[in-house]
């Protein structure tokens, strides 16, 4: 692949909005229905590590298995330490060449390479706005990260895909590209916790 997507914004936005997260926050709802704070935290610190393990092609429990098991985990303590560890590792990952060429696995699926890194930027862009809605923060999303997200998520149904994504919101015709893949991955880019 010649033009590599760098993970690297994307990760210090993630970072950025973990750092500013309250432990009284955690058992606030989330975009992802029936989720918490916490328990999204968890799932973002078990995707980090799969994912990075995809890149690096490094097989294994990490990648043969869906890192939630039958659903999303609570969050347990150092979890904030344990994204601050995986997120740069992710990024350094997905910036080596060869993780976006040939085959690798995540969640026990085997897809090419250069899905599982648009899947892996997807994952912590997606997640990262979830975290900062959930918790009162901001979250800015640059134009290139947000079109290659846009791009990988224009290829789903908009009815929805169970376990990946809700079926499409409609948003105005002025919405940013960045409101426009939220839209499209089934999240009300108004959305507000209750």
């Amino acid at each position: 692949m010649s033009d590599l997507v760098d993970l690297g914004p994307a990760g210090e936005r993630l970072l950025a909005v973990a750092a500013h997260v309250g432990d009284d926050q955690l058992d606030h709802p989330t975009p992802c229905e029936g989720r918490t704070v916490g328990q999204l935290a968890q799932h973002l610190v078990g995707l980090t590590q799969a994912f990075r393990a995809a890149a690096d092609k490094d097989f294994g429990p990490l990648t043969d298995t869906n890192p939630d098991g039958d659903g999303w985990p609570d969050v347990e303590p150092g979890w904030r330490e344990a994204l601050g560890a995986h997120v740069p590792a992710l990024v350094t990952a997905w910036r080596e060449p060869a993780a976006w060429e040939g085959m690798t696995r995540a969640g026990g699926v085997d897809l090419p390479g250069q899905v599982g890194g648009l899947v892996a930027l997807d994952e912590i862009v997606l997640h990262g706005w979830d975290l900062a809605r959930a918790t009162g923060q901001s979250y800015d999303c640059d134009d290139a990260t947000a079109a290659a997200c846009m791009a990988f998520v224009g290829g789903f149904d908009e009815g929805g895909t169970p376990g990946l994504f809700g079926p499409s919101v409609g948003v105005g015709a002025d919405a940013s590209t960045f409101e426009q893949l939220l839209a499209r991955s089934g999240r009300d880019p108004r959305w507000s916790p209750a």
